[in-house]
C-alpha cells in the first residue's frame, strides 16, 4: 500500500527549555539505599537489646535476695569469776544487743537468733532467742543475756592459768540467724553470722577490747565443726 503525502504530518523537536523565561532546573531524586535501611533497623534492634539487658541487670541487682545483716550494737560484761581449785571453773555473764536488718525489698522471717561464747575455740554456752518477722528494708533489735555458771576448764587449763596471771582473758562470741525470705510464691533460705573477739579484764570486771566482723559461712561451718568435736559444756543460759 502506498502512503499518501496528505497522511504525513511534519513535526519539529521540542525545545530544550519550553519556558525560556525561567532558568533551567535539574531535579535529582535520591532513593534510600536498602542497605542503609537494614543497618538502621539493626542498630535499633541492638540498642533495644542493650537497654533491656541493662534494665534486667538493674532489676536483678535491686531485687536479688541477700543474707540479713547482723551487727552487735552493744556488749556488756555483767560479771566474771574464776575458781582455780581443784580445777579452774569459769563463771561468766554477758549482755548483748543485736541488730538484725533485712536489706531486701521482701519480708524476711527468721526462726531464731543464737548467741554463743567460747574460749580458745571451745564453746562455753549458748543462748537462743525467738524468731520474728522483718518487714522489707526493716530492722529489729534483740536483747540477750548469756550466762555460764561453773564451766570446768580441762583441756585449756594451762592457757587459762596464763591468762589469769596476765589479768586479761580472751573470749569469742558468735551470733547466728537463719530464716526464710518470702519472694512471691517461694521461700528462700537466708543466713547471717557475725563474730566478735573480746578481751575481759578480770580485776576491773569490764571489756577492754572488742572487735566484731561478719564471718563467711565456709568459716562458720568449720568453726561449728570444731565446736561440735569439743566437749559439750554444762551451762545455764537464758534470754
Amino acid at each position: 500500500m502506498t502512503r499518501k503525502d496528505d497522511d504525513f504530518v511534519p513535526y519539529s523537536p521540542l525545545p530544550s527549555n519550553p519556558y525560556p523565561n525561567y532558568p533551567t532546573q535539574n531535579v535529582v531524586v535520591v532513593l534510600p539505599s536498602y542497605r542503609h535501611r537494614r543497618y538502621e533497623r539493626r542498630c535499633l534492634l541492638y540498642s533495644g537489646a542493650i537497654f533491656l539487658f541493662l534494665l534486667l541487670a538493674a532489676a536483678i541487682f535491686v531485687l536479688y535476695p541477700s543474707d540479713p545483716s547482723i551487727r552487735v550494737v552493744r556488749m556488756g560484761l555483767n560479771h566474771i569469776g574464776v575458781k582455780t581449785s581443784p580445777l579452774p571453773v569459769l563463771y561468766l555473764s554477758f549482755s548483748l544487743t543485736v541488730k538484725v536488718r533485712n536489706k531486701d525489698f521482701f519480708s524476711l522471717y527468721y526462726d531464731s537468733l543464737v548467741v554463743s561464747v567460747g574460749y580458745r575455740g571451745r564453746e562455753l554456752g549458748v543462748v537462743t532467742s525467738e524468731g520474728a518477722l522483718l518487714k522489707a528494708r526493716g530492722s529489729s533489735y534483740i536483747n540477750a543475756t548469756l550466762n555460764v555458771n561453773g564451766f570446768q576448764v580441762i583441756h585449756d587449763v594451762f592457757y587459762l592459768l596464763e591468762d589469769l596471771a596476765k589479768g586479761v582473758i580472751p573470749f569469742d562470741t558468735q551470733t547466728r540467724v537463719k530464716g526464710e525470705l518470702g519472694l512471691l510464691f517461694f521461700n528462700i533460705p537466708m543466713k547471717g553470722r557475725v563474730s566478735c573477739d573480746v578481751l575481759v579484764d578480770i580485776d576491773e570486771q569490764r571489756i577492754v577490747h572488742q572487735d566484731c566482723y561478719p564471718e563467711l559461712w565456709g568459716q562458720a561451718l568449720q568453726a561449728q565443726t570444731r565446736f561440735n568435736n569439743a566437749s559439750k559444756p554444762s551451762a545455764d543460759t537464758g534470754v
